[in-house]
């Protein structure tokens, strides 16, 4: 790979801390319908993009009829995802009129996506003010009656007077989770006018670069989930955001149904820090300074949520987080955080020993936490010769835990969502001799292999590595050439399995001397293969002993996205691949163990939980059974997770108190999260007890 390909790799896998990406902030002012009109630059910019994607993408454009219908199911699940504005004839009109879409974007004429937009602006309009009438009237919740909050599967309304049933049922609900979480009836009407308020508002700021982009979207990303494209403002933002990357919360955000969810932390960000937030958790409101009110954002666009958290250095912002374990109705934590730069350092490897493992008397495991794939480049490519890298941070702990004498190391790779390709390739060439790390195949089809190029190794002793579903890109690019070399056991559960590569182009390039701003397009433009020649791509890593908290199904990771790239493979490199035997045997004491720890069953009843909350679309609105239903979910998590806290001989605290002690919180948080570590440490030192009889029975023969 030439040194230009190189640099662009590094570029594109830097973990960059984008907290969302969407439209651009809201406006102070509506914009008239009159507006809502596609423009002549808009055109000029569709016929960039089909070229770009043509030539570039990784996977090839089929723009043809079929290829159009999807275009308008995206689109349309883009405006109105939970099926509650359009009609079923409305739909059917659209479909009709889409048949004709893949000619027009060949030409690039939009016209038909803002048709659907100015009526879906109609809708929502009609709707919000149908909201706004029940909440003068009431509720009664004595009766046996369900709402179906997830519409995504669900046929669409036929008529608007099912609509109307809908949305007297949306409402409902509404209040009834509100006065679950024990608020009186004028709060909660002052909380839900101003939510439906709300959402007719943004849908009146959107104007034509926010129509074009989510309609140019719906066409990118029916191709490939990570191909997306960027308005000028949205450009313009991005940049902003870029510039103030590293000061916020350090938290990716993502849109879910009507909520903001946590997608993961970031290393050192105040979110991780804190401990009180985890992926999954739903942001509902927000506030500024320590006493500022707390701003409701349920139904809010992505974007102006990410707003309202964003701020400069130092400032308090409070967060209204709805744990993803709590259900619909469960009770919210109002967490206090910082905004604060995420230096370096605070991503930096670090490691520790364990020594007290009941299975192993007198072991030593040395323990590296890696939650970050790092490289600082900018003091690289200023002549520091001592700029701060995973490996080499990771080296100088590998000879500091060599000097304690431990008898194995486990990388702890939990939640690290990738970053630089150097340094995965570089940090695998400290425990192998050399050799090739990962196969990149771009759009070409051309193949480059990244290889450790330097003879010998930091560490040549037992390892083991430990993954989770969050461990991603990079971070699968190094377990994926552990296994195939066999030189560690791979322990946890599946990996992301984001196996593709990203770049972003400014599509003004294309169109010399051009005297408007076109945007940019983030394009798919290559995917990583394993050495062994699958790809890591949607499959992600599959560990050799997998625990029993893997998630069931695909509604993980890259498997639950739409239109992602399949799994496939190609030739395999040339390498030398070492043997670990029959892993069977530690399988085997590994699940014997699990299955009389506290805090394993505390892990898998939490997940049985979550799974039960993912598979219901309906909810009763009777409160007697929400409150029972809610009960027996915070009984179960409850009195497991108190059962193994007392195991630890820690006095498990009470969640629901009005005074919760937030430091004593956090750390019962981290004493559950080394519970998958211990036994990663604990398979890892039956590992290196095994290989120690081994050689003491070949000494006698």
């Amino acid at each position: 790979m030439s040194n230009t390909s190189r640099l662009l790799f590094r570029l594109i896998l830097s973990t960059l801390l984008v907290i969302a990406s969407g439209c651009a902030g809201a406006r102070a002012q509506d914009v008239a319908v009159g507006e809502l009109q596609p423009q002549a630059r808009q055109e000029k910019t569709t016929q960039v993009i089909n070229k770009v994607l043509e030539r570039f993408h990784y996977r090839k454009v089929n723009l043809d009829d079929a290829f159009a219908d999807r275009i308008m199911t995206a689109y349309l699940k883009s405006l109105d995802a939970n099926r509650s504005f359009f009609t079923q004839g409305e739909v059917d009109r659209f479909e009709r009129e889409a048949r004709q879409l893949d000619d027009d974007l060949k030409r690039g004429k939009v016209e038909l996506g803002f048709e659907v937009f100015r009526l879906y602006r109609q809708r929502v309009e009609e709707r919000t003010a149908f909201a706004l009438a029940l909440l003068d009237q009431g509720f009664s919740f004595d009766q046996d009656e369900h709402y179906r909050f997830d519409r995504a599967k669900a046929a669409w309304p036929a008529t608007p007077v099912e609509l109307d049933q809908i949305w007297r049922q949306r409402v409902k609900n509404d209040w009834l989770g509100l006065k679950l979480a024990k608020k009186k009836d004028e709060e909660i009407r002052k909380v839900l006018r101003e939510r439906y308020e709300g959402l007719a508002k943004r849908v009146r700021q959107f104007d034509s670069d926010d129509i074009y982009q989510t309609f140019i979207n719906a066409y990118i990303e029916t191709l490939e989930p990570h191909t997306s494209y960027m308005s000028p403002s949205t450009a313009e933002n991005f940049d902003i955001s870029m510039r103030l990357s590293l000061e916020g919360i350090g938290a990716v955000l993502k849109g879910e149904a009507d909520y903001t969810e946590v997608q993961r932390t970031i290393p050192g960000g105040p979110a991780r820090v804190s401990g009180l937030i985890h992926a999954g958790d739903r942001i509902v409101g927000v506030g500024q300074g320590q006493d500022g009110p707390i701003e409701d954002v349920v139904g809010w666009r992505l974007q102006d949520v990410v707003d309202k958290i964003r701020g400069p250095k130092d400032s308090v912002v409070r967060l209204q987080i709805l744990p993803k374990s709590a259900g619909p109705d469960g009770p919210t934590r109002e967490v206090t955080l910082v905004r604060n730069e995420i230096k370096l350092e605070d991503q930096a490897a670090k490691a520790y020993v364990v020594d007290d493992l009941p299975n192993a008397p007198g072991l030593r495991v040395g323990v590296l936490e890696v939650p970050g794939f790092y490289r600082d480049f900018r003091a690289e490519a200023d002549g520091d010769k001592n700029f701060r890298s995973t490996t080499r941070d990771v080296q100088n702990l590998i000879n500091d835990l060599k000097r304690q004498g431990v008898d194995g190391i486990l990388v702890d790779l939990r939640g690290n969502g990738g970053g630089s390709l150097t340094e995965a390739t570089d940090l695998t060439g400290l425990f192998i001799d050399q050799g090739p790390v990962v196969q990149v195949k771009d759009s070409f089809g051309k193949v480059d292999v990244e290889k450790d190029p330097a003879p010998g190794s930091a560490y040549t002793g037992p390892l083991a590595v430990l993954v989770d579903r969050n461990s991603a890109s990079a971070s699968e690019i190094f377990a994926a050439a552990m296994q195939d070399y066999g030189r560690a056991i791979v322990i946890g559960e599946p990996t992301f399995g984001k196996g593709t590569v990203q770049t972003l182009i400014d599509l003004n390039r294309y169109v010399p001397g051009n005297g408007e701003d076109l945007g940019r397009l983030r394009l798919t433009m290559a995917e990583f293969y394993r050495i062994s020649g699958g790809s890591t791509q949607l499959r992600g890593v599959e560990p050799d002993i997998l625990f029993p908290t893997a998630p069931q199904g695909a509604e993980h990771g890259e498997r639950s996205l739409e239109n992602a790239l399949p799994w496939n493979s190609i030739l395999p490199a040339k390498y030398d691949r070492n043997k670990l035997g029959d892993l069977s045997v530690f399988r085997e004491a590994s699940q014997k163990r699990i299955s009389a720890d506290e805090g394993f069953r505390m892990l898998t009843a939490r997940e049985r939980l979550l799974k039960e909350l993912d598979d219901e679309d309906t909810v009763s609105l009777k409160e007697a059974d929400r409150r029972v239903q809610a009960d027996r979910r915070e009984k179960i998590l409850k009195d497991q997770r108190d059962a193994f806290l007392r195991a630890q001989g820690v006095t498990p605290l009470d969640e629901e108190a009005e005074d919760v002690d937030e430091e004593a919180l956090d750390a019962q948080q981290k004493i559950v999260d080394k519970i998958q570590m211990r036994e990663a440490a604990s398979i890892l030192a039956d590992a290196v007890r095994a290989e120690a009889q081994r050689v003491r029975e070949a000494n006698r023969n």
